[in-house]
């Protein structure tokens, strides 16, 4: 069920209500920019369709999502969706935010830390945002181990290091529901930092994945092309998407203002 009040966007997912808070990525960056400056906390979560079916499966990713601040449009078909309930939002995919972001906390003078993913490509990710934002302070890059959990001892240990570092903004690289989880749980004990889920935002921008053609980003085909270069990984996940894609659809129709 799709709703809109006081110009949010929200659905819910089992009485729970979720925000698609900010509309636009000019809304996004003024937000993140202005909590930096003032360095107060927040939490973004870039909603996909992958979010919501999973959303409909875990009540404790439903949590983790309310948790945060900020909520974006990451996937066309959430987009396609918003112009079905007549509340658009614009498309701010995850994978575009890191330079910009980071860029902000420059201009700020927040430290940065990226979390996720491996060491080496961490290292990597880290030159090619340094090269985009010359005077970048990255102070920590923490690849978690093996069977990472985030409610568990390797969350504690992840926002230890967080905490240590004295960063004030995260990259958090893990995939959803881990990275949403560790953001809702770090946030209250870190109230001071910000938290950005990325997904696969920092293999790209390490070299370590290949992004999809721009062209075929804008034929809204980006999911196709994740899947043939990972079909095992990713094919499931997305045949599970294309199938709940009616279902969320007539939803949205259903919640349509008048």
């Amino acid at each position: 069920m799709w709703g809109g009040a006081r110009g949010i966007v929200y659905f819910d997912v089992g009485g729970q209500r979720i925000a698609v808070t900010h509309r636009t990525r000019d809304a996004l960056f003024a937000a993140v920019g202005t909590r930096l400056a003032d360095g107060t906390g927040f939490a973004v979560a870039t909603l996909n369709l992958d979010h919501l079916v999973q959303l409909h499966e875990s009540p404790a990713f439903v949590r983790a999502y309310a948790a945060h601040d900020i909520v974006v449009a990451d996937g066309h078909p959430v987009v396609w969706m918003s112009r079905l309930a007549r509340r658009p939002v614009s498309l701010v995919p995850g994978a575009d935010l890191v330079v910009p972001v980071a860029a902000l906390a420059a201009d700020a003078g927040a430290p940065v830390a990226l979390v996720g993913s491996t060491s080496d490509v961490l290292d990597r990710a880290g030159e090619a945002m340094r090269a985009a934002v010359p005077n970048l302070d990255i102070a920590l890059t923490y690849a978690p181990p093996m069977g990472f959990e985030p409610q568990g001892q390797n969350g504690e240990a992840a926002i230890a290091a967080i905490r240590d570092s004295g960063a004030r903004l995260v990259f958090l690289a893990l995939g959803a529901p881990k990275q949403e989880l560790l953001a809702a749980r770090a946030r209250p004990i870190l109230p001071q930092v910000g938290f950005v889920s990325v997904g696969a935002g920092i293999d790209f921008l390490a070299g370590a994945q290949r992004r999809a053609p721009l062209w075929l980003r804008r034929l809204a085909f980006e999911w196709l092309w994740r899947a043939v270069n990972d079909p095992i990984r990713l094919g499931p996940r997305y045949l599970r998407c294309l199938a709940a894609l009616p279902g969320l659809a007539v939803e949205a129709y259903a919640g349509r203002e008048r």
